[in-house]
């Protein structure tokens, strides 16, 4: 029978939960652990003891104890709930501190509460809560505190043992919340981070703590992620410049550290000699420290963790340092070096656009490999297969994101002139690709990342759409990598007609991966008819509508493989007089033709769109609308800065050199594209934010049309140029013409316009 809640063994009588952190383990408890032992357990003291996850199962297999009885708290059922809610705890204790940390003995309690509400044990936890809630009393009926009092705490620096000194630490958090003291409270941060230190604990562990804190408000406030920005730009300036250093005296330190960061960064091996030659004082006078402050805690944490320089682990770059060696990096081939480099950072700095990962990775130092992303046409041989992976190899290990064409490697089952035997088809190869990726990172800063492509009428396409699953023979599933189809126009016309669609390996129809359009139509049909006669004894003929629900369920269940469409990307590419676009890329948002003599290479960067919205005042109250003249120099400057990519970049692969050179490519996105509608009120399923997206894209394609035609007749065009759809004034939305004249039908694309395309 079920016992009242104020049984002789309720939490809030006889048995005491918050004590149970302290019990010893019952039988069939959880054991300590492991892995657990950087993290320690701060008591309401001040003293500081082993955490031990084994007693918060004490604790909660006692608060069952009071609610259900010494029968039902021994049940399995219990044992196992119990065991389950302590390692969401111990989960959701560590999630945030990798690296090892002190967690304080309310929050663990709180944490314990929280995991016993959310199991939909509401009596156990009412229990505990009530329990708590008494045990508070009684400490404060006896002056006892929930915290050692701030006074009793030293912290230890440079060896040394001192009080802590509590008007810094306010004066610290002080400054972290200036300018927003309306919905941010010091009070709280304060109070938060001194409940999490102990007696003894280091100095740089009080503003960790203080970082920390402020970041478990953020919740609360928005606000909270730049108070918590800026307790970290404390500790990036100590650790950087070897001191603690004020907002309002980093514009004079700025300009005295930057040269001597240069000259160190030469000095270690990081940085480009040439960097040397700019006037390191001019641009050091040209860094904005208050740009240090418009920074999110996810931001500036991100650039913490992945793009400043460091040396043996310690950071050497400052924020605006790093923006002003990025933008050195590619002024390097400028005639007047300073200015151009002076005019890239003030893009950079304000957010305004922003260069793409590898960009800010390598810009500038001896490495500078700046592109974004590789596309590469796999061979159907063994010498092409594994010269493609070295490729994805080299290129990943300085953080390029990877496309690969698979289409051409024979099918399962396909003979083998040269053994007499049977491919294994595509699939062994792709496992390969996987754990490439896997064991080449990119720089060290981030795993290698690739995507492979394949048509829809590759023979090995139905386990190609499985490579993702859980289940299955892992030998033949890429849990690692990313996968996207391939898909021509006749493939979408037959699932629409309800028809049949034949597969076939590419070594019986090689043309296949070449053709597009009507021009793949009418030779993918011959094929059928081939196979039809007899001619052909490697196919398989399914219904159109079966392989598409397939796709569509894998897309459901995987995430894989994406869905690309092959013709429209072919037909309307500016460059389809030299080659086939056979792929994407990793991120699916480029398309440019590839061969094996050619690695496909792009240079990316993106506009934040929010940052050029202007309010308008109006008779109905203000609005915001895009401010098209700073946007248009936004791009005039972004475009170059591309280009000079191109030009400063370093190639693991000639191939890629020799591509990139050769077409020159440049990809121009815009990013912030959410906040702008929250800035006019606009819902994101709403004809409006549609229009706000046909218009604001339009512009920014028109003003990147006009930067490279200014570049093209200051530097030249490029040498691919000539036939191109460009040379032939064919712009990207004059191609859909291309496209309607190829389909036939299949079109609905609204081809409103509110640039002035005539000029």
């Amino acid at each position: 029978m079920q016992q009242s809640p104020h049984s002789q063994n309720n939490p809030s009588m006889g048995t005491r939960p918050s004590a149970m952190l302290g019990a010893s383990a019952a039988p069939g408890a959880l054991a300590i652990h492991p892995g657990l032992s950087d993290f320690k357990l701060i008591r309401r003291n001040g003293s500081v003891v082993a955490f031990e996850p084994v007693k918060i199962s004490v604790a909660m297999t006692k608060a069952f104890l009071a609610i259900n009885g010494g029968q039902g708290a021994a049940s399995a059922r219990i044992r196992e709930l119990v065991e389950d809610l302590t390692q969401n705890v111990v989960q959701a204790l560590t999630r945030g501190k990798p690296g090892g940390g002190t967690f304080h003995i309310e929050d663990v309690q709180d944490h314990v509460e929280l995991a016993l509400m959310r199991s939909g044990e509401h009596e156990v936890a009412r229990a505990y809560v009530l329990y708590r809630e008494r045990r508070s009393q009684e400490r404060a009926a006896k002056g006892e505190s929930s915290h050692a009092p701030a006074s009793s705490l030293h912290v230890i620096d440079a060896g040394h043992r001192i009080p802590l000194d509590m008007a810094d630490l306010s004066a610290v958090i002080a400054s972290a919340c200036e300018g927003l003291h309306e919905v941010v409270s010091v009070e709280s941060v304060l109070q938060e981070t001194v409940k999490n230190l102990y007696d003894g604990v280091p100095l740089d562990e009080v503003y960790k703590s203080a970082i920390l804190s402020a970041r478990s408000l953020i919740e609360k406030d928005p606000a909270y992620s730049q108070v918590t920005a800026r307790l970290l730009l404390h500790t990036v300036r100590k650790e950087v410049l070897g001191e603690v250093v004020s907002q309002p005296q980093m514009h004079q330190r700025y300009a005295q550290y930057f040269p001597q960061f240069i000259k160190r960064g030469i000095e270690a091996g990081l940085l480009n000699e040439e960097l040397r030659r700019f006037d390191l004082d001019r641009l050091g006078a040209a860094l904005n420290a208050e740009r240090d402050q418009q920074f999110s805690y996810l931001g500036l944490q991100t650039l913490y963790d992945r793009y400043f320089l460091h040396i043996d682990e310690r950071r050497i770059e400052l924020p605006q340092a790093f923006f002003m060696r990025v933008a050195m990096g590619l002024a390097l081939n400028e005639i007047d070096r300073e200015a151009k480099a002076i005019s890239f950072y003030e893009l950079l700095s304000s957010f305004d656009f922003m260069s793409s990962t590898p960009t800010l990775f390598n810009s500038g130092t001896q490495r500078s490999q700046l592109s974004s992303c590789y596309l590469t046409t796999v061979s159907d041989d063994l010498d092409g297969i594994y010269e493609a992976i070295k490729e994805n190899a080299l290129l990943a290990k300085y953080a390029g994101g990877l496309g690969n064409d698979w289409t051409p490697v024979r099918a399962l089952g396909s003979h083998i002139k040269g053994t007499n035997g049977k491919s294994q088809g595509v699939v062994p190869f792709l496992k390969v690709v996987n754990d490439t990726a896997v064991a080449v990172n990119q720089g060290g800063k981030r795993k290698g990342a690739v995507c492979a492509y394949l048509e829809t009428w590759h023979l090995d396409i139905e386990e190609f759409l499985e490579l993702r699953k859980n289940t299955g023979d892992d030998r033949r599933r890429t849990h690692d990598m990313n996968t996207a189809n391939w898909i021509p126009d006749l493939f979408m016309k037959r699932v629409m007609e309800n028809a049949s669609w034949t597969l076939f390996s590419p070594a019986d129809c090689v043309d296949l991966h070449e053709k597009v359009g009507k021009d793949f139509e009418q030779a993918y049909i011959d094929y059928e008819a081939k196979a039809a006669r007899g001619e052909l004894k490697l196919f398989k003929t399914i219904q159109a509508v079966q392989l598409w629900r397939k796709m569509l369920s894998m897309l459901f269940e995987t995430g894989h493989p994406w869905i690309t469409f092959k013709d429209p990307c072919n037909v309307r590419s500016p460059q389809q007089h030299i080659g086939v676009v056979h792929s994407s890329n990793l991120c699916t948002e480029i398309t440019l033709n590839t061969n094996d003599h050619e690695i496909a290479v792009c240079n990316l960067g993106s506009v934040n769109l929010v940052a050029h919205m202007r309010e308008v005042p109006g008779d109905s109250g203000s609005r915001w609308e895009l401010d098209h003249e700073k946007l248009r120099n936004t791009i005039n400057t972004a475009m170059r800065m591309l280009d000079n990519v191109i030009d400063i970049n370093y190639y693991a692969v000639g191939k890629a050199r020799h591509s990139n050179l050769r077409h020159r490519p440049v990809g121009l996105g815009i990013m912030g594209f959410q906040d702008c509608l929250h800035l006019m009120r606009l819902p994101y399923a709403s004809q409006e934010a549609v229009s706000f997206a046909d218009q604001s894209t339009e512009a920014v394609c028109y003003y990147a049309y006009w930067a490279s035609t200014e570049l093209a007749n200051e530097r030249g065009a490029y040498s691919s140029f000539k036939g191109s759809l460009w040379d032939r004034g064919i712009l990207p939305h004059d191609s859909l013409d291309l496209l309607a004249q190829e389909r036939g039908s299949y079109l609905e694309v609204d081809r409103s316009q509110t640039m002035d395309w005539s000029a």
